[in-house]
């Protein structure tokens, strides 16, 4: 049988990107209230941040009985980022905040607070066996590299590294397996500690310098001599973070999940209260899909949920396995209804949503983390007994 052969691509972004710094903050704003709100469960928010040189602002609207000072949550979250000197572009010293937090509407509230969806939309999950994580190996590298790229400037082994960064990971495939890292690309920005003499590119040391320290740990066994490395391609990336570009809460949609994978239903995760269906149930998904993988039903599998704002049900299920399935669509799909809870307060109850975990999730990836309620396999065994009787 001939060798099918492809490749395929997923990028991640690191916790100084301006988009992600912006996750972090409406993240933040959101476990804050969940922390402080003496009723958590009636809690509303939809938070988003934006940023841009020498300035943060915080909107979006919210239902609580808490207070949040925002100025102050706001800079610790830049200074726990990393952005505690002027060099870097941005400063949570001098940075101006602007808070336009509004109160929710409440032709919402009336349709939600009685247990209907907070939003309509469609939401994915997906679950492999790709990797331990049971997640697409493009992202789960993408992912360890720019987590590698914080840590290896938190320890200072490499002092000249500044918080925004990014990676790109391609995965070559035979016959639908990951065999290799065909290419790399690794962008940290940096001070100018590491430029050579002409000012516009940095050393060859430091180029060799970056994949060895961040590159080889993550991708041993993986890259070869043919693999391809393209580190701070343009030459520097000396001016980074909100300096060299505007933040939005809500961008990196594609980081926060699988890659590119699978499809994605539009909607983004943070700042946003679990009854916003766009993130509970994207979570639901991704733990309903685990584990029928981890139960032995499916090498992959892909699950849609629909909602429609004020109802609780979804509109529908929709399920794919790729030809990899043990039984029919039909019967997984009664699996899923008989094994997990599918209404917004069913599935925040079950998945315990109404934790301030949400910080945490902003930066590399909601998904194929074992800290997370949505990645426990606790379903899988009740799920093989059932599987084998229909």
């Amino acid at each position: 049988m001939a060798v099918r052969k492809h490749f395929f691509t997923s990028e991640s972004v690191g916790e100084g990107h301006p988009d992600k710094v912006c996750d972090q903050i409406s993240d933040a704003v959101l476990d804050k209230i969940l922390k402080d709100d003496t009723h958590p469960q009636h809690a509303r928010v939809a938070c988003e941040t934006y940023v841009t040189m020498g300035l943060l602002i915080v909107g979006g609207e919210v239902t609580t009985n808490s207070y949040v000072d925002i100025q102050k949550l706001g800079r610790e979250v830049i200074e726990g980022i990393g952005y505690t000197h002027p060099k870097y572009g941005f400063d949570y010293h001098t940075c101006a905040i602007v808070n336009t937090i509004n109160r929710q509407s409440p032709d919402i509230a009336q349709g939600v607070n009685t247990g209907g969806a907070g939003d309509q939309g469609i939401m994915f999950g997906y679950a492999c066996k790709e990797t331990k994580e049971y997640m697409p190996l493009p992202i789960t590298l993408a992912h360890r590299l720019v987590k590698r790229m914080a840590d290896v400037r938190r320890s200072s082994i490499l002092k000249y590294l500044g918080p925004d960064c990014k990676s790109q990971v391609t995965v070559e495939y035979e016959n639908g397996e990951a065999k290799r890292v065909d290419s790399v690309v690794i962008a940290c920005q940096h001070t100018d500690d590491i430029l050579d003499a002409s000012g516009k590119h940095i050393t060859a040391k430091a180029r060799q310098e970056m994949i060895k320290v961040i590159a080889d740990p993550i991708l041993k066994g993986l890259a070869d001599k043919d693999t391809k490395y393209y580190v701070n391609q343009t030459g520097k990336f000396l001016v980074g973070g909100p300096q060299s570009d505007t933040g939005m809460t809500g961008r990196k949609i594609v980081v926060d999940t699988y890659g590119g994978s699978i499809p994605h239903g539009g909607g983004a995760f943070s700042g946003k209260d679990p009854t916003k269906v766009d993130r509970s149930a994207a979570y639901m998904c991704r733990y309903i899909a685990k584990n029928m993988v981890a139960a032995g039903l499916a090498d992959k599998f892909m699950v849609q949920l629909s909602y429609v704002i004020g109802y609780a049900d979804p509109l529908s299920i929709y399920v794919d396995t790729y030809g990899s399935g043990e039984l029919a669509d039909e019967k997984l799909v009664k699996l899923i209804r008989q094994n997990f809870e599918l209404t917004p307060k069913g599935i925040i109850s079950s998945l315990g949503l109404l934790k301030p975990v949400y910080k945490k999730t902003a930066c590399y990836g909601h998904f194929g983390r074992d800290e997370f309620s949505w990645e426990k396999m606790d379903k899988s065994e009740a799920l093989k007994k059932q599987a084998a009787k229909l």
